[in-house]
């Protein structure tokens, strides 16, 4: 949620900022609905205390034997009363439409997010590894994976629907060793591992930004008024949220595994073949929470995490900086993992890390106390992917695949249980 003082005193820059998301034009609104509000207040007030004083009037215009006064007095109290209640209702209404307004803003983009709108509007910020120059014509990971007998779209499908998969057999090692592998790195850098739960409540949605705009992306479970989440940075921000931490205890760095769900509401046509977009996956999320002069630096830090695993999976990979028109909700600025997929000829995004800034904080009320004595003030918070395990394994298996239909796998996934190769029995 963005700081509605700084909307009041810098409102053309904020607007400004906004237009590159799109989201200009609600500025004049929510300052319009503030000013009504703050013009509501005092109003409001002086009739209250009117009426308080009116009232201790009447009883010693009673007393008095002042019947006439007290009469008129009391017939002043009524107007007040009818002042009163419509003065209430109508703050109540402008309070609702300010804080729907403000919680519908998204986050202010950084200065260094590339204009633009679109996935296309992305700049290039370097390019790691050589796609494969294969001598043959390269198939993609459902191909392979049914040859293999790893992949099972077809079960799914008669299980529970489109955009699910049966992984079995030795690609369930590559799963796990994945994890495996991401979880132990990340900890290596600091990251506390955690498995956090991956149905929450409504609340711990709209705290991390994901609602209330991306509503029709979540699965909603009515009957227990809980959610299942699209990505475990939604329980690993919940974990200090309406708390007060001492500086002395940032950053604070978490690594969560989770299953995660999105019903890829608007995707219909897009990526239907094989594991790219379904329903359930399983990630590995880092988030953390720092100091507000430290987030610049730790954004960069994640990402360079991000990068030290796909090297060490021997993924091509490209790595752009995102539009801020095509920036989540929260994000201020967000840096994408690109991986070459030989089947599409292309990048595809396999991992992201974003810096939220205080967007996220102040809707959560996580907050530290620079010094001693001090006002607590927002944390900054942030958010990258270690391994999105099923696009990983497509990366793996697409450019790492044999003429014969076998593909290989890194050295650093043998000692975690995952063959070195795996090919037809």
């Amino acid at each position: 949620m963005l700081d509605l003082r700084l909307i009041r005193s810098e409102p053309e820059r904020v607007k400004a900022a906004l237009a590159r998301r799109g989201a200009g034009e609600q500025v004049d609104e929510l300052l319009a609905l503030d000013a009504r509000r703050r013009e509501l207040l005092p109003t409001l007030e002086q009739a209250q205390a009117e009426r308080n004083a009116l009232s201790k009037q009447i009883g010693a215009a009673k007393a008095a034997g002042e019947e006439a006064e007290a009469e008129r007095l009391m017939a002043r109290v009524g107007e007040l009363k009818g002042t009163i209640e419509a003065g209430k209702a109508e703050l109540e209404q402008a309070e609702g439409d300010l804080q729907r307004l403000l919680v519908s803003l998204p986050n202010l983009p950084d200065p260094d997010s590339p204009d633009g709108m679109t996935e296309e509007d992305a700049v290039v910020v370097r390019e790691v590894g050589t796609p494969p120059a294969f001598a043959f014509e390269p198939r993609d990971h459902l191909e392979l994976g049914s040859e293999l007998g790893l992949i099972d779209i077809a079960s799914a499908a008669r299980l529970s629907g489109s955009r699910f998969a049966y992984l079995k057999g030795d690609l369930v090692l590559v799963e796990l060793a994945l994890v495996r592998f991401a979880i132990e790195l990340v900890r290596e850098e600091g990251h506390e591992p955690v498995v956090p739960p991956v149905l929450v409540r409504e609340e711990a949605l709209e705290g991390t930004g994901f609602l209330p705009g991306d509503r029709d992306q979540i699965y909603e479970i009515e009957k227990d008024e809980l959610f299942l989440t699209g990505t475990s940075e939604v329980a690993l921000a919940g974990l200090h949220a309406d708390q007060i931490l001492e500086a002395d205890s940032l950053p604070l760095r978490y690594s969560g595994f989770s299953t995660c769900f999105r019903r890829e509401a608007g995707a219909a046509g897009r990526d239907t073949r094989g594991i790219f977009r379904v329903h359930q996956f399983d990630k590995v999320e880092m988030f953390s929470f720092v100091e507000p002069d430290a987030s610049a630096a730790e954004h960069e830090r994640l990402l360079a995490i991000e990068e030290r695993i796909l090297t060490t999976l021997e993924i091509p990979y490209r790595v752009v900086n995102v539009a801020a028109g095509d920036l989540g909700a929260p994000a201020a600025k967000k840096y994408d993992c690109e991986a070459w997929i030989p089947s599409q000829g292309r990048y595809r995004e396999l991992t992201s890390c974003s810096n939220t800034t205080d967007y996220q904080a102040r809707r959560l009320g996580a907050r530290y106390r620079p010094e001693e004595g001090a006002a607590p003030l927002p944390v900054h918070t942030l958010n990258g992917t270690a391994c999105a395990v099923g696009r990983t394994i497509i990366a793996l298996i697409e450019n790492r695949q044999e003429r014969d239909g076998s593909f290989t796998l890194p050295p650093a996934l043998h000692q975690l249980g995952a063959p070195d190769r795996i090919s037809a029995r």
